[in-house]
């Protein structure tokens, strides 16, 4: 795949020119239409284990889930501890499993299962530090960052100053000695466990080019492997398949309170057009731990217009969806980080609208992301600085996308429309015929997604 010059300058600067050549990176074609789920193992279930997780995974695959992403499994830090229980990203030990969610044969078993439904799972992997009762603390020292007083410092920013995560410690990329070990912690997950890839977590704490040469690597041990990055860069995309959308993430928060207009989707697009290569998928989502747990439910920071915020979400060109642990049961509280606290799922309410939408990712080809998927063209909308639409157009598959963030129904009339013919509403499955020039109504906080040559 051709890269930019840009590109390939940064890679020349960081590699052996023996090792450029072997950088191609294409992401695995299931993923360009795939929605990933993020488990929150501890929280999922009252058991919080494998085991326990294991009996909603039917459930998982007839919501329309693809790939299962699952918060961090190893063994939590004792020291240093936050909470009774701890944070899952302060790992001791990166080749076990922990004994709060069950044993290795239980995770196993799980991912067996997994595998059997035709999901995919992949695991939290976090490269940037260790607890602070990690075995390598005392095994290799030069390992880790010193302050000046030598003692091991806290997790670092990518500024250079220290954290408040005092429960983890700073891992240094400066030894070699470390790179080597950390890809091949990765690579047992790959070869012994079988799992299918990595959400890599604060990806740009770790230094590219060490991304770039464990990429070389565990696509030896696995061709297929899956890398998500907790980060939002586009060199990162050397190395990964996915990488978080923040930035819009963000900004939907923004439209969806009204603080931002919906032109301010457009003017983000096309600044990752300039930034991102078409392969570069993008995870897209209004919920995940961290927006859940330290900024709020997606209700919370979203209001009425959460549904609506998904919809542009799980649409968008090179879009991946996610959705975390107990959205589709209208999760509504912050779970706690380092307690136990179980999701209750008794409001399935919300499951029908992600299982549709999830289906749509799944039959339109003009949905599907990376080199494949379809291109992007907003529609005018007269200047409602709450109404957002665009189509997207691959062969036979056009999809409209209309949304309205606004308090009041909205009627969005357009023109010069190349792709007239006859719709159907995805949701409401009316016949929804388009002309060149037409209007599309929209209900206060709502959508419209219309669909020509549905075989719905």
């Amino acid at each position: 795949m051709p890269r930019t010059m840009r590109t390939l300058f940064l890679l020349l600067a960081l590699l052996p020119a023996t090792a450029v050549a072997q950088l191609a990176r294409v992401a695995p074609a299931w993923s360009h239409n795939a929605v990933m789920y993020e488990v929150n193992v501890r929280q999922f279930t009252p058991e919080g284990t494998f085991t326990a997780l294991r009996q909603h995974l039917p459930r998982l695959k007839k919501l329309g889930v693809d790939v299962l992403w699952l918060m961090p499994v190893q063994p939590i830090g004792k020291l240093n501890r936050k909470g009774s229980l701890g944070s899952y990203y302060s790992i001791a030990d990166y080749r076990a499993v922990n004994p709060e969610f069950g044993t290795r044969a239980d995770f196993q078993a799980f991912l067996a299962d997994a595998h059997r439904q035709g999901l995919r799972v992949i695991i939290d992997w976090v490269p940037n530090h260790t607890a602070f009762d990690h075995p390598w603390i005392t095994q290799h020292p030069d390992w880790y960052v010193h302050k000046a007083d030598g003692s091991v410092s806290n997790a670092i920013t990518e500024s250079g100053s220290e954290t408040d995560w005092t429960d983890v410690a700073q891992l240094n990329y400066d030894n070699p000695e470390l790179r080597r070990a950390m890809i091949g912690e990765m690579r047992w997950w790959l070869e012994v466990m079988k799992v299918d890839g990595f959400r890599c977590d604060f990806a740009t704490g770790v230094p590219l080019d060490f991304w770039l040469v464990a990429r070389k690597e565990l696509v030896k041990a696995k061709p297929g492997v899956f890398l998500l990055a907790e980060s939002e860069s586009p060199a990162l995309g050397e190395a990964f398949d996915a990488s978080y959308a923040w930035e819009f993430h963000h900004l939907l928060n923004e439209v969806a309170q009204g603080k931002k207009p919906t032109s301010d989707i457009d003017a983000y697009l096309n600044r990752q057009k300039r930034g991102y290569h078409a392969t570069d998928l993008r995870l897209s989502f209004t919920s995940n731990h961290d927006e859940n747990s330290w900024n709020g439910t997606e209700f919370e920071r979203m209001g009425a217009n959460h549904q609506a915020a998904f919809v542009v979400a799980a649409t968008l060109r090179n879009s991946m969806p996610l959705i975390y642990t107990g959205q589709e049961a209208s999760l509504g509280k912050r779970l706690r980080f380092f307690e136990k606290d179980t999701v209750d799922w008794r409001d399935t309410s919300l499951t029908p609208f992600y299982r549709s939408i999830f289906e749509l990712k799944h039959a339109q080809p003009a949905l599907l992301s990376g080199v494949e998927g379809a291109t992007q063209t907003s529609l005018k909308n007269d200047g409602d600085k709450h109404v957002y639409a665009f189509v997207r157009t691959r062969g036979a598959s056009t999809v409209v996308v209309a949304v309205n963030f606004g308090d009041t129904p909205a009627v969005m009339s357009y023109q010069g429309f190349a792709q007239s013919g006859d719709y159907t509403d995805w949701f409401s499955k009316s016949a929804t015929p388009l002309g060149a020039a037409g209007r599309i109504d929209i209900p206060a906080h709502g959508y419209r997604v219309l669909v020509r040559n549905s075989k719905r």
